[in-house]
C-alpha cells in the first residue's frame, strides 16, 4: 500500500488556517490622494500619476521628503522605485523632525541636528552609472553619520557592495526593494537579494520618507523619482499584550489595559473615581494644575514585590512631571522637599523619574540633576547619554530589581545601576530630602506606584516578570 503525501504551498496552508497567519501588509499609500502624508524640508514636488508617486526635483531647495505622518517601529516595508540616473533619493524610515534642535550622544561623538530637520535611517536610490558606485539599498543616516551600510571608509566592504549593486541594480527601471526592520536589526533586499544587514539601536522609530534630493545643476532640474507598490507590515504587538518570547519568560501583564483591577489609590482601597482615565488601551493622569498627589492622587499595585521587573510605556506632555515609584511604603506621611513629614504629597518609595527636562524646573533642581528623566529621584543621576523621544511620543521604561541589585533603562539602554544599602546609596540618601526616613529604600517589599504630580501623563503596556 502507498501512501501519497499532498504538499501545498505555504501560502495556501496559511490561507486555510488564519491562526497560523502573521500580521498582513497593508497598503501605505491609497494611489489616489496624499491622506496619511505630509511633506517636509524641501520645495520639491510631489505628483500622483497612475497611483505612483511622482518626486520632481526643484533647483536650489533642500532635500524634501513626503513622510507619512504615522511613526512605524519594527515592520516589513516593500515597494518598487524607478529613478531618472541623474538624481539621487531614497526613502527614510524610523525618521523624525523635532521644532527643536535635537542632540545626539553616539559612539562618544555629539551630533546636534537643527530643527526642522528630517533625519533617521535611509535606504538609499543611487543610481550612480558613471562612477559604478550603485550603493541602492544601502543604508545613508540621514543628517548624522553619513553611510552606515556599507560602512564609510571600509573599502573591501564598499567595492563588493558595488559589485553586487550593478549586477542588481535596473537602470532607468522598475526595481523593488525589501526592508525588514526588527529591534536593533535592519536588513535590504534589492530585487529579492540581501544588500544590507546592519545592527544599530540609534533610533527605534520613526516615519518613512521618499526622499527627493537637492540639485544645484540646472541641466538636472525636473529629474524625477517614482514608487509605486508601498505596502507595509507592522510586525508591533498591539499595546497590552505578551509576545509568544514574554510568556514563555514568564512575563504577565500589570494592568490589563480595560480595568482597574489589581490597583488601587495610594490613599485608599478603592480606585480614585476620577483623574485617572481608562481608554483606547491606554492609563492616563489628568492635568491638574501641577501639584503633587493634590487631586486623584497616586495609585499603586495591589500586590508588593521584592524581586521583579517592570516594563511600561510613558508618554508626557510639554512641562510634565510624574514618576514610577517601587518599594513604596503607603502608610508612611509623605514629606516635603526639605524632608519635613506632611500630610500632603506622593506616597514615600524609590523613584524612576518622569520630567520634561528642558521645560520643568525640577530638572535644575537636585544635586547634578539628579532629578531628571530616568534618575533615581534626588538620588543618582541618569547617564547623560540618555536618549528620551520628544515630548508627545512614547517612551519605554524598563526597571531590574534583584534583591538590593536595581537597575533603571530608558528606550532600551542602561542609564543607572546601584545597589541598594550599599555606601553609595546611603551615602546618597543621607544628603537627599528622604535622610530623616529611617531605612529609606531598603525594604524588602514594596507597591509600584504610578504618581499623579498634577500634570497629564499617559502609561500602556505594563508588564511584569516575578522570577
Amino acid at each position: 500500500m502507498s501512501i501519497k503525501l499532498l504538499t501545498l504551498p505555504i501560502s495556501v496552508l496559511l490561507a486555510a488556517h488564519p491562526c497560523l497567519a502573521g500580521p498582513a501588509p497593508v497598503e501605505l499609500f491609497n494611489g489616489k490622494n496624499f491622506d496619511g502624508w505630509t511633506q517636509r524640508g524641501g520645495k520639491a514636488v510631489y505628483t500622483i500619476e497612475n497611483g505612483e508617486i511622482v518626486g520632481t526635483s526643484v533647483l536650489k531647495t533642500p532635500n524634501s521628503f513626503m513622510c507619512t505622518e504615522r511613526n512605524y517601529g519594527d515592520f516589513i516595508l516593500e515597494y518598487d522605485f524607478k529613478v531618472d540616473p541623474r538624481l539621487n533619493s531614497g526613502v527614510q524610515i524610523r525618521s523624525n523632525m523635532f521644532d527643536d534642535e535635537k542632540i545626539y550622544q553616539i559612539d562618544g561623538k555629539t551630533i546636534k541636528v537643527p530643527a526642522g530637520r528630517v533625519h533617521g535611517y535611509q535606504v538609499e536610490i543611487d543610481p550612480d552609472v558613471p562612477r559604478k558606485r550603485m550603493w541602492s539599498a544601502g543604508i545613508f543616516d540621514e543628517a548624522r553619520r553619513g553611510w552606515l551600510f556599507p560602512a564609510a571608509g571600509n573599502k573591501e566592504q564598499e567595492a563588493k557592495f558595488s559589485e553586487q549593486g550593478i549586477r542588481l541594480f535596473k537602470p532607468e527601471d522598475w526595481n523593488h526593494v525589501r526592508v525588514e526592520a526588527r529591534g536593533d536589526s535592519i536588513k535590504t533586499f534589492l530585487n529579492g537579494e540581501l544588500r544590507a544587514d546592519l545592527k544599530d539601536s540609534v533610533t527605534a522609530s520613526g516615519f518613512i520618507g521618499l526622499q527627493v534630493h537637492s540639485i544645484g545643476n540646472k541641466e538636472h532640474e525636473g529629474t524625477q523619482v517614482r514608487w509605486r507598490n508601498l505596502k507595509i507590515t507592522d510586525l508591533e504587538a498591539p499595546a497590552n499584550t505578551l509576545s509568544d518570547a514574554e510568556k514563555a519568560a514568564g512575563w504577565r501583564m500589570l494592568w490589563d489595559g480595560k480595568t482597574s483591577d489589581g490597583w488601587r489609590s495610594a490613599k485608599a482601597e478603592t480606585f480614585p473615581d476620577k483623574g485617572w482615565e481608562i481608554k483606547d488601551g491606554v492609563l492616563t493622569i489628568h492635568a491638574s494644575g501641577g501639584a503633587e498627589s493634590a487631586a486623584a492622587g497616586d495609585i499603586i499595585t495591589r500586590d508588593r514585590y521584592s524581586n521583579f521587573e517592570l516594563k511600561l510605556d510613558f508618554k508626557i506632555t510639554p512641562g510634565a512631571n510624574s514618576g514610577i515609584k517601587y518599594f513604596c511604603q503607603p502608610n508612611l506621611d509623605p514629606i516635603t522637599g526639605t524632608g519635613a513629614t506632611t500630610n500632603k504629597g506622593s506616597a514615600i518609595g524609590l523613584e524612576y523619574q518622569i520630567l520634561d527636562d528642558e521645560r520643568h524646573p525640577d530638572a535644575k533642581m537636585g544635586r547634578d540633576g539628579n532629578r531628571t528623566i530616568a534618575s533615581l529621584y534626588d538620588l543618582m543621576t541618569a547617564d547623560a547619554a540618555k536618549q528620551p523621544n520628544p515630548v508627545g511620543e512614547w517612551n519605554h521604561a524598563h526597571l531590574i530589581v534583584r534583591g538590593n541589585h536595581v537597575e533603571h533603562w530608558l528606550n532600551g539602554k542602561k542609564v543607572i545601576e546601584y545597589e541598594r544599602g550599599s555606601k553609595a546609596f546611603r551615602d546618597a540618601v543621607a544628603i537627599s530630602k528622604y535622610k530623616k526616613i529611617p531605612g529609606f529604600g531598603e525594604w524588602a517589599y514594596g507597591h509600584i506606584l504610578l504618581q499623579d504630580h498634577g500634570d497629564r501623563v499617559s502609561f500602556r503596556n505594563i508588564k511584569i516578570l516575578v522570577p
